[in-house]
């Protein structure tokens, strides 16, 4: 069966007091909720509105610019979302069942338990628009899947999302986190999940087939069943071990941490030095706060430890593995890091300047190559560091301090302004 419903394009005016009366009934300040099913809101500016809770069933958001917009717990069911600009939106809990978000800009929303499965979606004509054949004037509404084809859903928070059956064929989900969500019986053919994580998400089903995974975290992530024919598989980590297994140390960490701290507090003259490269070391205890000067790991995985406040002045660190760890406030002075994924790393306050030595010697911290995706570098001391070619895509450089850096063919972050919607008409 097939309900067609008219469309009601609200005045500026009206669209003000319905808003107005939304932000009362938040505040608990009486008002009335938001109820906009059905509404033509395709086209506007609602940069940074607060539509949280409310109704927004059937409406066509088509090409309108929802940046950083508060849609927490909105019901859009069965929405048109299309060529929608959702930069930065929260949808926490959204209900986006059958909605379709063709070609929409979803770069760092937040999705978190946001549900996407089958639901309703809008007919569309011969001509592609979602207004109904037998009734201009009105909109058709029957069951179908999410549809999110060509969406753009980078550095997206989409944990605990439910995207069973979703449609997402050459959807760009690269760094987005999945952690724990259903993508069931979804299609994401030609799919671009570069870095992204999807430790413990249902991929039961799924199709993946041409996905680019490099670097994709799928560790207890469920794959019966998925179709990886084709995909790129490059560097993806799971519960095998990424390196040799902890295991063969051949003592435990806390002891090599011991006679290491040893060796840099006598000088050399007691301990000994600790060399970790190639190992994988997810299962290793806290080394926070750990005095790890001049510690060997190249291609070690440290993937997800905590190492708040460590010290690891003058470190051989290339090519190591510091994705998720927290690194808040540590000691890299010196470090050589380069080709190091320290992408969605905690580096706030973390010390990246040159390491001085005796004499006045100065010795940059080398991040040459990094991958810094996503990173949190808040306030972080990265004067005179070589950034050169190093990947810092979506991290944050908030209060960081970058003088005197080599940044020479860095991909630096990009925080677009504010886009300028054309006049309502």
């Amino acid at each position: 069966m097939i309900v067609t419903k008219p469309r009601h394009r609200p005045s500026h005016a009206e669209l003000k007091h319905i808003l107005d009366q939304h932000q009362k009934f938040l505040a608990g300040r009486g008002g009335v909720r938001a109820l906009l099913a059905f509404a033509d809101l395709s086209g506007r500016a609602l940069i940074g509105v607060n539509l949280a809770e409310a109704d927004l069933s059937g409406a066509s958001l088509r090409g309108a610019y929802l940046c950083d917009a508060k849609l927490d717990r909105a019901m859009l069911f069965g929405a048109d979302l299309n060529d929608a600009d959702l930069e930065g939106a929260s949808m926490v809990g959204a209900n986006l069942r059958g909605a379709t978000l063709r070609g929409a800009n979803l770069t760092r929303a937040n999705m978190l338990r946001a549900d996407l499965r089958s639901g309703a979606i809008a007919t569309k004509d011969l001509k592609g628009n979602l207004y109904s054949a037998a009734n201009e004037a009105g909109l058709a509404i029957k069951a179908g899947p999410a549809e999110l084809q060509g969406a753009r859903l980078v550095n997206a928070n989409l944990t605990d999302a439910d995207i069973s059956g979703a449609i997402a064929t050459e959807t760009d989900f690269t760094d987005a986190v999945l952690r724990g969500a259903n993508l069931t019986y979804a299609n994401l053919q030609n799919a671009k999940l570069i870095g992204a994580n999807l430790e413990g998400a249902d991929l039961s089903a799924t199709n993946l087939r041409g996905a680019d995974l490099e670097g994709a975290v799928l560790t207890g992530a469920k794959t019966e069943l998925t179709d990886f024919h084709g995909a790129s598989l490059n560097r993806v980590l799971t519960e095998k071990p990424a390196g040799r297994p902890i295991g063969e140390l051949g003592t435990s960490v806390d002891e090599l941490v011991r006679l290491h701290v040893q060796w840099v507090e006598s000088g050399g003259k007691q301990g000994k030095p600790a060399d970790l490269s190639g190992f994988d070391l997810r299962d290793s205890p806290s080394l926070k706060g750990a005095n790890l000067t001049a510690l060997r790991a190249e291609n070690t995985v440290f993937y997800g430890v905590d190492l708040e406040g460590v010290s690891l002045q003058g470190a051989k660190l290339t090519g190591a593995d510091f994705r998720m760890c927290a690194l808040a406030r540590a000691d890299l002075r010196g470090a050589q890091l380069q080709g190091a994924a320290l992408n969605r790393a905690d580096l706030r306050e973390a010390n990246f300047e040159p390491l001085v030595m005796d004499g006045g010697r100065h010795y940059p911290t080398n991040l040459e190559n990094a991958r810094l995706r996503c990173a949190d570098l808040r306030a972080a001391k990265l004067r005179y560091a070589n950034l050169r070619g190093a990947d810092l895509t979506e991290a944050d450089l908030a209060d960081a301090d970058l003088r005197e850096a080599v940044t020479e063919h860095a991909r630096m972050p990009q925080r677009r302004a504010a886009p300028k919607p054309p006049p309502e008409g």
